[in-house]
């Protein structure tokens, strides 16, 4: 078993890179710096469990990621499914023109790894994500960036089925395309 460095010290070598962490999925200063202290909290009590299989900064933002996970799935459940009905009805309006076909010139996007390398797109990026709903946000976040599978993240966000997220996923992505291209691409809708 390894030994975990002093617990004091966590909020001086890790708080700041959990608190963007946290800020960068929540959206909310506030939020992410109570799940922080969380997370601190869970982590002091689980330090006997620390099998050091992973460095200290990774054990920790992984639990981050169990109490962004818990939060997410509780704001989820308190908020009316009306909301993102109506936000998926206006996401498919700006996406497809009348006869179903793309609004947007998707060819752009061969080669994104080169615009991820940017530190402005990533900006960019960010913002269109803030622009989501937060269910939309919250799977971006789950697929994308944490890279959970369709199972666990259907448990995690209790979604009925593998369809119902895949349909979820392809208009998140849409509305990340059509952000993008108006946003990083310099094209405007028509």
């Amino acid at each position: 078993m390894h030994k975990l460095s002093d617990p004091n010290s966590w909020l001086s070598q890790y708080g700041d890179i959990l608190y963007r962490h946290a800020l960068f999925r929540l959206r909310d200063p506030m939020i992410a710096e109570e799940t922080v202290q969380e997370t601190f909290v869970a982590a002091l009590q689980a330090r006997q469990r620390f099998a050091g299989n992973a460095s200290e900064k990774t054990w920790l933002i992984g639990i981050l990621k169990h109490k962004i996970i818990d939060y997410l799935r509780k704001i989820i459940r308190e908020r009316p499914h009306s909301e993102e009905e109506q936000a998926l009805f206006v996401l498919q309006n700006e996406t497809f023109d009348g006869s179903g076909h793309w609004k947007t010139d998707l060819q752009q996007w061969s080669a994104p790894e080169n615009a991820l390398q940017q530190e402005q797109f990533f900006n960019v990026l960010e913002m269109c994500v803030s622009k989501l709903p937060p269910r939309a946000a919250t799977l971006f976040m789950l697929r994308e960036i944490d890279g959970l599978d369709s199972g666990t993240i259907c448990k995690e966000m209790d979604i009925s089925s593998t369809n119902n997220l895949w349909v979820m996923l392809s208009r998140m992505r849409m509305r990340l395309r059509e952000c993008l291209n108006i946003h990083w691409f310099g094209q405007k809708k028509d």
